[in-house]
């Protein structure tokens, strides 16, 4: 079980395809800290760490993982979200989040809401914060789950549905 509220930023330093699947090796900084057999989401799909190392861990994702996710896709170098599962004595953030991933959508829309433009650092990222909104396609086979107020995670992210239009 997971909170949707994510830990660290990893980075994938290796990817393997093989016939049974694909493995992967992530960097993350609380590698020290793993074991053999813990679950940890990556980009919201719960995985389980089969060896690791001071510096990375790696993981295997079978051929419904690929599937069923867009984790078929990343390459080394590519940045995911990283999440360890929440221990029973933990504090409690966010959503309950399983780490089954029910479906893949696509980004449609992203808009800052509220008191005109953005402060841009010299580099041009946005140093105001500030509030924005994300627009997400959504699998119409999963339309009749996902509901105004409720919520739903994105890339192992936990957010809070605002409004669903058709299709999204």
């Amino acid at each position: 079980m997971f909170t949707g509220i994510v830990e660290a930023t990893g980075e994938v330093v290796s990817v393997t395809d093989g016939d049974d699947g694909r493995r992967i090796r992530v960097a993350a900084p609380f590698c020290d800290e793993l074991e053999h057999g813990q679950s940890v989401a990556v980009s919201g799909v719960c995985l389980t760490v089969e060896s690791f190392d001071a510096e990375s861990f790696e993981l295997f994702l079978p051929a419904e993982t690929i599937e069923r996710t867009s984790l078929g896709e990343i390459e080394s170098g590519d940045g995911v979200n990283l999440e360890r599962a929440l221990p029973a004595d933990g504090r409690f953030d966010g959503h309950f989040v399983q780490g089954h991933v029910d479906g893949v959508g696509r980004v449609t829309d992203i808009e800052r809401i509220g008191g005109g433009r953005a402060n841009e650092s010299s580099s041009g990222e946005d140093a105001s914060g500030g509030d924005w909104t994300f627009g997400f396609s959504l699998p119409e086979e999963l339309e009749r789950y996902v509901v105004e107020k409720g919520s739903i995670a994105v890339d192992g992210i936990s957010l809070t549905v605002a409004d669903l239009r058709e299709g999204e």
